[in-house]
């Protein structure tokens, strides 16, 4: 099936260009045997649209220079009428078919562009944390790259109409760049957060961290009456990762486990433990008393932009995975271990070794 696929489009491309080399010629009898006042030759705008669609940048350039040649030589060749008006009328054409190729070509680029801000920022997402702040920048993109799409439609029927609407088709083009160049400010931005982001390992005392996320969440804590058990193992070594990250991996655990408890449970409680996974990791779990996690919530519970939440994106735990296999631990989940519904999860993390400084 998929090695039909490319030969398909290969004659459907084949069959276009001959529809288009038909409408050339037509256009370019047509634009011959009339007077000059009969700019004909304005349609070849709408062959360059087609080709735009269809075809490389270097073939539309091509195009649209073979376009241009045929316009010239249709009005030396016209047998008759007012000198003057062939003339305007041939600039006019020629003008138009170089717009219309020049505004295709930015939309065909804008809209790659935009394709591939929209991968760079679900790249980003997925290797940095940027929490509640990918909303925000999502909608940021999408404003720029909404208006490009709202320009390059008004551009094309701009060019459409007889005689074409140069001076409200190049207004449009305008925007679109000015539009274009906001989205790629915004992508800029994106990338200075991300290498502001980068994993930076270091020693430190992993109950002291988690200890700093918990007080940040003290106060949803309180509001729904959930205790806080801890349960750390003596005598632990320090950890050995990017306390930052794994701060942001924590505080997103203890939000889902602080939703995951019904605001009328009897006895709310959220327990945190720590102990030592082999000579080499830590394991640090979190587990709460909420509904738990049925078989099919659980095989997508990582995947991104999946979410049970209504007003969740789905990235929370995609990126905690990513930041936590960054460091060469895992991240899982599990029903819990003791009697009564509840969830737990689970994080391994490297020790820090003695030589380590």
């Amino acid at each position: 099936m998929t090695s039909r696929l490319p030969t398909s489009l290969s004659l459907r491309r084949s069959l276009i260009a001959l529809v288009l080399g038909l409408a050339m010629a037509a256009i370019f009898v047509a634009d011959t045997m009339t007077e000059y006042a009969v700019a004909a030759a304005v349609f070849h705008t709408a062959v360059i649209l087609v080709a735009v669609r269809w075809f490389s940048p270097r073939t539309v350039v091509g195009l649209t220079v073979l376009c241009i040649v045929l316009t010239v030589v249709s009005f030396a060749l016209t047998p008759g009428g007012l000198y003057r008006v062939g003339l305007v009328n041939t600039c006019i054409s020629i003008l138009a078919i170089a717009i219309t190729a020049y505004l295709g070509l930015k939309m065909v680029a804008a809209q790659t562009a935009a394709h591939a801000a929209q991968a760079q920022l679900l790249h980003i997402a997925r290797a940095t944390s940027l929490g509640e702040l990918t909303a925000s920048i999502a909608h940021e993109v999408n404003q720029p790259l909404a208006a490009i799409v709202t320009s390059s439609q008004a551009g094309q029927r701009w060019l459409g109409q007889q005689p074409p609407q140069l001076e409200k088709a190049n207004q449009a083009l305008q925007r679109i760049l000015a539009d274009a160049e906001r989205a790629s400010n915004v992508i800029t931005r994106i990338r200075g957060m991300a290498r502001g982001e980068a994993p930076q390992r270091q020693r430190f005392v992993l109950e002291d961290a988690v200890r700093e996320m918990v007080a940040l969440s003290q106060g949803a804590l309180e509001q729904r009456g959930i205790a806080l058990r801890w349960d750390f193992a003596p005598h632990l070594p320090d950890a050995w990762a990017d306390r930052i990250q794994i701060q942001q991996v924590v505080g997103n655990l203890l939000l889902n486990a602080i939703d995951a408890i019904a605001t009328d449970h009897a006895q709310p409680e959220i327990t945190i433990t720590a102990r030592r996974l082999g000579e080499e990791q830590l394991q640090l779990t979190l587990t709460d008393c909420g509904s738990g996690l049925s078989p099919a919530v659980q095989s997508h519970l990582f995947d991104a932009f999946w979410t049970t939440k209504s007003h969740g994106m789905g990235l929370g735990l995609t990126i905690s995975r990513s930041m936590i296999e960054a460091h060469g631990g895992r991240i899982w989940a599990e029903p819990r271990d003791r009697g009564g519904p509840g969830t737990q999860f689970h994080i391994s993390l490297p020790a820090a070794k003695d030589a380590r400084p």
